[in-house]
């Protein structure tokens, strides 16, 4: 891990501890009217009604409003009074307060419930579903690259990616090597630049990244990706259920691929012989397959 990771680590580290520590020590109705409690600040009690609730508003309003009463301290305190109306005036918002003064243990919740209260309603579900698809798209195509890299890096240092740079620097050089040491340095780094493009370095599990693999592409592709799969899996009902035709070259090999639980690239390895054979023999077929299974497991005894 890097330093400047490592930093960044403990930064956020340090800020959630210190997030944290401030909601512990505050009481949960503090979120509402700060340090006040909103029904002292109307001057009214618990079980009051709407209407008195309402009515010692409008009266408390109309004492500390800015354009009645310059006084910056009245003006201060009609920003609370409002706010406490605001809170109160509200069935659901006075219950939710109600209930973080029955239960000022529980911190989390309580804070949960208001932030949901009051900023729920006005964020757009598109907006943070965007942004969300953002974020995760930017964090997995990072992380590719990251794999990816170390991946190369990692296949650098084996004996055959050696050995074929040493073909290759002999191969450029027409079978002689260049003895001056640093023009030597020079040349196997660019070397080993050329080859590092030339060579398709795909790893299992490290594949390049691609834009089209990324959380958000897909998604935004939602809709044709199961429109496409639905007019395939209709075609290949149509072709095949209905009609009885036999399976295309494409379509058997794909039934063997999927019979024998082959990933794509795996697949892909295999020679065209064996491919050849392996879909001649039918596998998608239960008994063809049990067949093939046990004459592998016979032929890997035999081996051993």
């Amino acid at each position: 891990m890097s330093a400047a990771a490592a930093a960044a680590i403990r930064w956020c580290a340090a800020v959630s501890a210190v997030i944290l520590f401030f909601l512990l020590i505050s009481p949960s109705t503090a979120i509402y009217c700060d340090e006040d409690d909103c029904y002292d600040l109307l001057g009214v009690t618990q079980s009051a009604n709407a209407s008195e609730i309402k009515k010692a508003y409008y009266k408390l309003s109309l004492k500390h409003h800015p354009d009645k009463n310059p006084d910056p301290e009245s003006k201060k305190l009609f920003v609370k009074i409002a706010n406490a109306y605001e809170i109160l005036k509200d069935e659901d918002t006075r219950a939710q307060y109600d209930y973080a003064i029955e239960h000022p243990e529980e911190v989390f919740y309580n804070t949960a419930r208001y932030y949901q209260a009051y900023y729920g309603h006005k964020t757009d579900t598109r907006a943070v579903l965007i942004g969300l698809l953002l974020v995760l798209s930017a964090f997995q195509y990072l992380n590719q690259w990251t794999r990816y890299n170390q991946a190369i890096e990692m296949v650098k240092k084996t004996p055959a990616y050696k050995n074929k740079l040493r073909a290759l620097e002999l191969e450029r050089s027409g079978g002689t090597t260049n003895k001056k040491k640093s023009n030597k340095q020079t040349s196997n780094r660019k070397l080993e630049e050329d080859f590092s493009k030339e060579l398709d370095l795909q790893i299992k599990g490290a594949e390049m990244p691609s834009v089209w693999e990324l959380v958000g592409v897909r998604f935004v592709l939602l809709p044709y990706t199961i429109g496409k799969l639905l007019l395939w899996s209709g075609c290949w009902f149509w072709r095949y259920k209905v009609k009885k035709a036999p399976y295309s070259w494409e379509d058997a090999s794909y039934l063997t691929q999927r019979s024998l639980g082959a990933s794509l690239d795996a697949w892909r390895t295999v020679d065209d012989a064996t491919k050849e054979d392996l879909v001649y023999r039918r596998l998608w077929e239960k008994p063809n397959l049990e067949s093939y299974m046990s004459e592998m497991r016979k032929e890997s005894k035999r081996r051993r």
